[in-house]
């Protein structure tokens, strides 16, 4: 029996299915305060995650990832703009990134940092090559989360909590392990077609049209912290979930990871290329195996009797070996063709 998790888990009235990214985080209409609208999409969060487990888990988790779509579009501005012109809504005065406050000013306004924590953050970074948000984490003067959302405020990007959300198969599928690590990136899901990808920092521009080229959809950026967009990858992409094909596994050189401090001119990193082998591969190779050692049995036999040992060979000698040999070998590789 299906269920209505909107209006049993939510409590949205009847009405049209799903409804709309307000309805949804129980939100007023065009409500603009990202505060507000993070605050209640980590409540109900909170509430459908109980239903993680049991007969409704799928429909949980599925609940739990359109939570996480309604809130990462509310939360961007350009994304924002044009969802709310497509539900009537007239603006007057359009935001630009010229109105955007930088994440320092936004960390002091809120009363997480002082001015003369500001500066010692600054001169830290200035000394270990840090940037800042990571000179600030690092000198304990903010968690991470809270510096991931102040810098996703300052570039204009919505910011997600990634032990929110469960990345979907198609997306990850569609980048190799070698690429996620080397950039710090973890994809999501698609979304109103457009592909939602986690990152520590704006991706560059060259990254962002080979994530392009690969989906053949446009990318949209979610910032997260470093340590989700690690065990991200660690989970998601752990050894043997996903197979990357040999044109994926080529040599990089000077590319340093976003993130992480840049590389001199004169460093390189390189990727070992291997060959992934099929599984019609893999068993050719275990056939030819099993032939191998059979005949070096053989060849000891023959050396020993009669080299070694030389004498007169019994019927064993002559035919039980060598036939048993040949079965083998016709069985083992060519029958099962």
């Amino acid at each position: 029996m299906s269920i209505d998790v909107y209006k049993e888990w939510l409590g949205i009235p009847d009405g049209p299915r799903p409804p709309d990214h307000y309805q949804l985080l129980r939100l007023v209409d065009f409500e603009d305060s990202p505060e507000k609208i993070r605050a209640n999409y980590k409540k109900l969060n909170t509430h459908v995650r109980k239903y993680a487990t049991g007969q409704y888990s799928v429909e949980s988790q599925g609940l739990l990832n359109e939570l996480a779509r309604a809130m990462l579009c509310l939360t961007d501005v350009e994304r924002k703009q044009d969802y709310d012109r497509s539900l009537g809504r007239e603006f007057e005065d359009e935001k630009t990134a010229a109105g955007r406050k930088l994440m320092e000013t936004l960390l002091i306004e809120r009363q997480h940092i002082s001015q003369s924590q500001l500066k010692e953050a600054k001169q830290h970074a200035e000394r270990s090559g840090l940037d800042l948000r990571d000179s600030l984490v690092q000198l304990k003067l903010v968690d991470q989360d809270v510096a991931a959302q102040a810098l996703a405020e300052e570039i204009g990007l919505p910011y997600l909590d990634l032990s929110d959300v469960t990345p979907e198969d198609a997306a990850l599928d569609k980048v190799p392990r070698s690429m996620v690590k080397q950039h710090s990136i973890l994809p999501l899901f698609i979304d109103d077609d457009t592909v939602l990808i986690s990152c520590v920092n704006q991706l560059d521009h060259d990254v962002e049209d080979e994530l392009r080229l690969r989906f053949e959809l446009p990318i949209r950026c979610v910032l997260a912290t470093p340590s989700a967009i690690n065990q991200g990858i660690a989970r998601f992409y752990a050894p043997g979930m996903r197979t990357e094909s040999a044109a994926d596994m080529k040599t990089t050189k000077g590319k340093s990871t976003a993130g992480s401090p840049k590389k001199s001119s004169g460093e390189t990193r390189t990727v070992r290329e291997r060959k992934v082998l099929t599984p019609e591969e893999l068993k050719q190779r275990r056939q030819l195996g099993i032939v191998i050692v059979n005949f070096s049995f053989l060849a000891a036999y023959i050396v020993d009797w009669y080299i070694f040992n030389p004498g007169i060979a019994d019927i064993w000698m002559y035919f039980v070996i060598p036939g048993i040999a040949a079965a083998t070998a016709y069985f083992t590789c060519w029958s099962k063709k």
